[in-house]
């Protein structure tokens, strides 16, 4: 399992990066992705909808399964990513490259109680 240490991460396997911004950019871990298998489509949350920490906001659908992405903040979806959903394999090469949605944070601070790298991996290594 590869982590990036830049990242915070959700218990339910979502990466948050904060940009410089003040967005944050949401997709989905090395080790989602590897539990998913072959990613073969995307369901994004659409541009301007609010939601909550922990909501349920997209699917991903694989060979094996199909799995909700919740939020890992609470905002305002800002962006999603079009291209990730045109190529969804993309996610399982790429996961830390591949993108799905942008928040606007309605507060940003929600962010310090995500997981760190050292906590992610010992929940899941």
């Amino acid at each position: 399992m590869t982590v990036n240490t830049t990242l915070k991460y959700a218990p339910s396997h979502e990466w948050a990066r904060l940009e410089a911004d003040g967005t944050v950019t949401v997709g989905i871990s090395d080790h989602a992705q590897e539990a998913l298998g072959d990613i073969v489509f995307l369901e994004l949350p659409d541009v301007g909808r609010e939601v909550a920490a922990a909501e349920s906001v997209a699917v991903v659908e694989s060979v094996k399964a199909a799995s909700d992405i919740y939020a890992p903040i609470a905002g305002k979806i800002i962006a999603h990513n079009d291209a990730i959903a045109d190529t969804p394999e993309a996610v399982n090469s790429a996961p830390y490259d591949s993108w799905l949605f942008k928040i606007a944070p309605s507060n940003v601070a929600e962010l310090d109680g995500l997981l760190s790298e050292a906590d992610y991996e010992a929940q899941n290594g």
